[in-house]
C-alpha cells in the first residue's frame, strides 16, 4: 500500500507539472467552493479507504450530504495537499461527467454550462488556463447576485412607491375624517355650552336649597340634643334599676346553690346504693359476663367465607412497644387490628394464609397476656374461593364484605364503639388513622404491634 501511494505521488506531480502550477489570485468564490466540496463526497464513496488521506477516512461511512457538512473543510484542504487524492477524485468525475471533463481538458467549455459547475470541474481536474475559470466563474457568479441585488432593488422600489400612494391616500382619508370629526367636535361643544349654562343655574338654586336645609338641619340638631339629655336621664334612671335587678338576681342564685348541694348529696348517696344493690344482686344471681360485645354488631363476613385480598400500605412512625402495654391495660380495652396492613409490613415474602395464621397466634398470645378485646379485620372483598380460618381463642376474625374495605369495616367497628370506651386500632395506613382518630379512637402504628409481639 505504501509503494502505491508513492507511485500516486509521481503521478501527481506530473499532473502539476502538466498545468497545476497555476494558482489563483483571490480565494475560492464560495458558490465554486460549496460545488466543489459537493463533488468531492460524491466521488467519495467509490474510492477504498487506502486511496483515502488520513484525515478523510473518517468520513468514509457517511452519506455524501453528511460528508459534505462535517468534512467539507477537510476535503478542500486535501484537494490542495494530496495531488493523487484530487487526481483519483478528478478520474471519478471524468467517469460521471465525460462531457464537460472533456469539454474542460480540450480548452472549451460549453458556453451554456453553469459557470459554478465548469469553475468546480476546473479547479479539481486542474487543466490549462484552469485559474481563468475559476476567477470568470467567479465574477459571474458576482454578476448574477449583483443583477439579483438590482432586480430585489428594483422590486423594492415599486413597493416602496405603491405603500407610498397607499399611505398618501390613507392620510388623505385620515384628513377627511379629522375634518368631520372636528365640525362633529364643534357642534357637540355648542351643545356643552348651552348644557353648561343650564348646569350654572341649577347649581345655583341648589346653593339656595342647602342653605334652606341646613337652617333646617341646625333646628333639628338642637332638638336632638334635648331628646339626648333626656334619654340619658332615662339611662341612669335603668341602670339604677338594673343594678338593684342584679343584686337580687345574685341573691335567688346563692340560695339555688345552697339548695342543689344538698340535692346532689341526696343523689350520691341514693347512687351508691343503687351500685351497691346492684353489685350484689349479680353475685346473688351469679351473672355471668356479657357474652356480646358492640364490634360483633357489626355487618361483615365471617372467616371461611371469603378469601382476602392484598391492600396497600403507608408508613407512620414508630413507637416504643411499651406504649401499646399501657393502652391495652386500660379497662375495656379494645384492639382492632388491620391484618393485612400489620402482615405485609412485618413479614410481606409469605403466603397469605401463613400471614394469617402468624399473626392471629401472636394476637392469641397477647390477648391471653393483657385479657383486651380483640378484633382482626382483614380485606376479603371480590374473592372466588372460601378462607379456611378457626379464629383463635380471644380474637375475632373479620373479613369485609364484597364492594366494602377492610378500612371501612375498622370505622364501622370504632363508630359502634360507645363514647369513652378505650379503642386502639393498629393501621399503618395514615388514612385510616386519621379516620379513627376524628372517631375517638387511639390509632398506632404497625410496627409497634409487630415489636410487641415479638417480644412473646
Amino acid at each position: 500500500m505504501v509503494e502505491a501511494e508513492h507511485t500516486g505521488d509521481g503521478a501527481g506531480d506530473a499532473e502539476e507539472s502538466a498545468g497545476a502550477e497555476e494558482v489563483l489570485d483571490r480565494p475560492l468564490p464560495e458558490g465554486v467552493r460549496r460545488r466543489v466540496v459537493a463533488l468531492v463526497a460524491d466521488a467519495f464513496g467509490s474510492l477504498t479507504m487506502a486511496e483515502l488521506p488520513p484525515q478523510l477516512r473518517q468520513y468514509a461511512r457517511f452519506t455524501p450530504s453528511r460528508r459534505a457538512r462535517f468534512g467539507g473543510n477537510a476535503m478542500a484542504a486535501a484537494l490542495e495537499s494530496h495531488p493523487l487524492f484530487r487526481q483519483r477524485v478528478g478520474e471519478r468525475l471524468r467517469e460521471t461527467q465525460p462531457e464537460l471533463s472533456g469539454a474542460l481538458e480540450s480548452g472549451a467549455p460549453p458556453a451554456a454550462a453553469d459557470p459554478a459547475e465548469v469553475a468546480a470541474l476546473a479547479y479539481i481536474l486542474r487543466p490549462a488556463g484552469w485559474a481563468k475559470l475559476v476567477a470568470a466563474a467567479g465574477e459571474e457568479v458576482q454578476r448574477a447576485r449583483a443583477e439579483r441585488a438590482d432586480e430585489e432593488a428594483g422590486r423594492e422600489v415599486r413597493r416602496l412607491r405603491e405603500e407610498l400612494a397607499e399611505a398618501r391616500s390613507a392620510a388623505r382619508a385620515e384628513a377627511d375624517r379629522a375634518r368631520a370629526e372636528l365640525e362633529s367636535a364643534r357642534k357637540e361643544a355648542d351643545v356643552l355650552h348651552r348644557k353648561l349654562r343650564s348646569a350654572v343655574s341649577d347649581v345655583r338654586r341648589g346653593e339656595a336649597a342647602l342653605r334652606k336645609a341646613a337652617a333646617e338641619l341646625e333646628s333639628v340638631r338642637a332638638a336632638a340634643a334635648a331628646e339626648k339629655a333626656a334619654a340619658d336621664s332615662e339611662a341612669r334612671r335603668l341602670r339604677a334599676r338594673l343594678a338593684e335587678a342584679e343584686s337580687a338576681l345574685e341573691a335567688g342564685r346563692r340560695a339555688v346553690r345552697e339548695g342543689r348541694s344538698v340535692e346532689d348529696m341526696r343523689v350520691r348517696l341514693l347512687l351508691d346504693t343503687v351500685l351497691d344493690a346492684a353489685q350484689g344482686l349479680r353475685r346473688e344471681l351469679a351473672l355471668p359476663p356479657a357474652a356480646q360485645r358492640p364490634a360483633d354488631t357489626v355487618d361483615a363476613v365471617e372467616p371461611g367465607r371469603m378469601t382476602p385480598k392484598d391492600i396497600a400500605t403507608r408508613a407512620l412512625s414508630e413507637t416504643d412497644p411499651a406504649l401499646l402495654d399501657q393502652l391495652l391495660a386500660l379497662p375495656q380495652a379494645h384492639l382492632v387490628v388491620d391484618g393485612y396492613n400489620v402482615t405485609k409490613t412485618g413479614y410481606p415474602t409469605m403466603p397469605l394464609d401463613k400471614q394469617r395464621l402468624r399473626l392471629l397466634g401472636g394476637l392469641a398470645v397477647l390477648a391471653a397476656q393483657t385479657g383486651a378485646e380483640m378484633t382482626c379485620v382483614f380485606d376479603g372483598a371480590e374473592l372466588a374461593a372460601p378462607v379456611l380460618l378457626a379464629p383463635p381463642r380471644g380474637v375475632r376474625v373479620l373479613f369485609s364484605k364484597p364492594g366494602q374495605t377492610a378500612d371501612e369495616l375498622i370505622r364501622r367497628i370504632v363508630r359502634a364503639e360507645p363514647p369513652g370506651r378505650p379503642v386502639v386500632v393498629v393501621s399503618a395506613d395514615r388514612e385510616v388513622a386519621d379516620g379513627v382518630a376524628r372517631a375517638g379512637a387511639r390509632p398506632v402504628a404497625s410496627t409497634l404491634l409487630l415489636r410487641r409481639l415479638a417480644r412473646t
